[in-house]
Parts: C-alpha cells; sequence; structure tokens
C-alpha cells in the first residue's frame, strides 16, 4: 500500500526551521518525537508523559457508550455479636 505524501512549504520560526503539518497528517497530543535516518526526517507521536495528559486524550463516552449494568448488589447485613 502507497503511503500518502503532500508536498508542504518550510518556514522560519524565530532561528527554528518549521513546517506545518496538514490536518489529514495531524498527530495527537501535544508533543512529538523527531528523529534523522539518513536524509530523512521521522516524526512521531510521543507517548503520554503523565496520566492526565493520556486522560486529557480520551474522547468522553456518548450517550450509548456508557459503562454496563452490572447486577451487584451490596452485601447484606452482618451481625457481630462478639463473646
Amino acid at each position: 500500500m502507497p503511503q500518502a505524501s503532500r508536498r508542504v512549504a518550510l518556514f522560519r520560526n524565530g532561528q527554528n526551521q518549521a513546517v506545518r503539518i496538514p490536518r489529514e497528517f495531524e498527530l495527537p497530543g501535544s508533543e512529538a518525537i523527531l528523529r534523522k535516518d539518513g536524509k530523512r526526517l521521522i516524526i512521531e507521536p510521543a507517548e503520554p508523559s503523565s496520566l492526565l495528559e493520556l486522560l486529557a486524550g480520551w474522547d468522553d463516552l456518548g450517550p450509548d457508550e456508557g459503562l454496563p449494568e452490572i447486577d451487584d448488589p451490596p452485601p447484606g447485613p452482618v451481625d457481630l455479636d462478639l463473646p
């Protein structure tokens, strides 16, 4: 299967060279890993660095996607009549 590609413009952002990532290539989260492989630059999503970042990336459950009902009533009373 051929990989999708698109020509993009490079620009300066202060002292850094930057590239605008088109929407169809958008990465999740707020950080990415950039590495060089020969003449290629490879950018991939970074793993979440905290539980809060992981949870922030999750979509909310829709009205039909709630947790299933579980028939698990509370235990009955216990007689603790000790001698």
